[in-house]
């Protein structure tokens, strides 16, 4: 039997391309990012301290892009997650034409970002479809992308690109549960509703939270989709995050950028966390 430390050093000669890409393509510019974020000016700045986060909260625009950007992922994410895991218990039965529907779900996930927006332009642009369905009905023509309804066309889009994925997820938990335990409830008179709370959520919880983390992230990864419909200014419902460092990278103005960078990367820790938590918390009350 080898010794479990050339075990270590061989799985650590395996991990060593990954390990060095990764620092030098994430961790290190990160860190310097970070650091960057404390000086007042690039390469070799003076250190100020918090006076960029000062000046970022102080910032009527970035508030403007953090508020959208949490609007978005508050109602969008909760919406695709009820969505897909009713579609997941939907198709765990046996039904007609199962595959062709779980097929034609999963079709977005691997169009390109930019047909989707292509198609997403033609249905909701001025003269798009959509309009030209409302000037047939006698209906005023609405300028979708320059108004409040903006913001809610991006969710249906961020749901739609996504579904399919969470779909699949929460499908193999649902076929991940044994049988037994729903023939054992239903023996013992519980009904369809109980068995969902009791059962179904009960150990499908560790799908969920991981289905609900990986759509918040996939949620503040939005700006391409948004950047490709209204560009670098759109209207200020659709003005995210991404959107303000993208503009102050053009800007130059480095500092802005990594405190915003940093911002939402500790937003985002901080969501994982409280899930992961949250998860722990479950299982050990349901144990």
């Amino acid at each position: 039997m080898p010794r479990p430390r050339g075990d270590a050093a061989a799985a650590m000669l395996f991990l060593a391309p990954s390990l060095i890409g990764f620092a030098v393509f994430y961790l290190v510019p990160f860190g310097l990012g970070f650091y960057e974020s404390f000086t007042d000016g690039a390469l070799g700045g003076r250190f100020v301290g918090l006076g960029n986060y000062a000046e970022l909260l102080h910032s009527a625009s970035f508030r403007k892009a953090a508020g959208n950007t949490l609007l978005f992922t508050g109602a969008g994410v909760p919406l695709l997650v009820a969505l897909s895991l009713t579609l997941a218990v939907l198709l765990n039965r046996p039904l007609r034409l199962r595959g062709p529907i779980r097929t034609s779900i999963m079709l977005p996930l691997v169009v390109p970002v930019a047909s989707v927006v292509t198609v997403w332009q033609i249905f909701f642009d001025w003269n798009g479809t959509l309009n030209a369905w409302l000037h047939a009905l006698g209906i005023a023509r609405i300028d979708w992308m320059q108004s409040n309804w903006s913001l809610s066309i991006v969710a249906v889009m961020y749901i739609w690109k996504n579904i399919g994925y969470d779909m699949i997820l929460l499908l193999a938990g649902l076929q991940s549960i044994p049988k037994d335990y729903y023939e054992t409830a239903s023996l013992e008179g519980a009904g369809r509703f109980h068995q969902f709370r009791h059962i179904t959520l009960v150990y499908l919880t560790p799908t969920l939270f991981f289905v609900l983390l990986i759509s918040i992230i996939n949620s503040f990864k939005v700006f391409r989709e948004t950047y490709l419909l209204a560009g670098d200014y759109p209207y200020d419902r659709l003005y995210m995050l991404q959107h303000y460092m993208n503009n102050m990278f053009f800007e130059l103005d480095v500092q802005k950028l990594t405190a915003a960078a940093t911002l939402m990367v500790g937003c985002i820790v901080v969501l994982t966390s409280g899930l992961l938590r949250a998860e722990r918390r479950f299982r050990e009350n349901t144990e």
